[in-house]
């Protein structure tokens, strides 16, 4: 009986364990780099089949294949340095060490080498990639997140009403 409650206890605290762990991995768009396709809340690695390569989006760093093994290092070697991040495709891959099942990898996303047709973050206007450090609209945002002091989301609040407000003087202008 004691072995009975002991296994059920634990069984609980694992299932409760894997749901905390769902919750947390929900959004990490802070850490996505701004080279990075849009469309995703939560990426753990990006794909890069022009180079085979893979790009550990929370710890910012790569895994290659180089002289017979895979390779982590902040920096893609010198043979990548040409790879262009913004004219290429990313595959987002959510799985645990993804260059394990490389093969399949290459083979499923072949066909996206030297594509060219996604969205990066950098281009984008929503607004939830403002938070991203290297967006070219990060430095309105954090003004009217300062300004806001987290009251509301949005930084296009600012300029909320203000054509009202003008289409209003321009009437009273007209009927004067």
């Amino acid at each position: 009986m004691r072995y009975y409650f002991v296994l059920i206890i634990t069984l609980c605290l694992l299932g409760i364990s894997n749901i905390l762990n769902a919750q947390v991995k929900i959004i990490n768009l802070e850490s996505q780099p701004i080279w990075g396709p849009t469309g995703y809340d939560y990426v753990e690695y990006y794909y890069l089949p022009d180079i085979e390569a893979y790009y550990n989006v929370p710890q910012h760093s790569y895994y290659y294949y180089n002289n017979g093994s895979w390779r982590n290092s902040s920096y893609l070697p010198l043979s990548l340095i040409n790879y262009d991040y913004y004219n290429s495709y990313k595959v987002v891959v959510n799985e645990k060490d993804p260059w394990r099942n490389h093969k399949i990898y290459r083979e499923k996303y072949h066909s996206y080498k030297d594509r060219y047709d996604q969205q990066m973050i950098w281009a984008s206007s929503d607004e939830k990639y403002f938070v991203i450090k290297n967006h070219p609209q990060h430095q309105n945002w954090l003004k009217q997140q300062s300004q806001d002091n987290g009251k509301h989301k949005g930084w296009h609040k600012e300029n909320e009403g203000k054509g009202n407000h003008n289409d209003d003087k321009q009437k009273d202008k007209n009927n004067k």
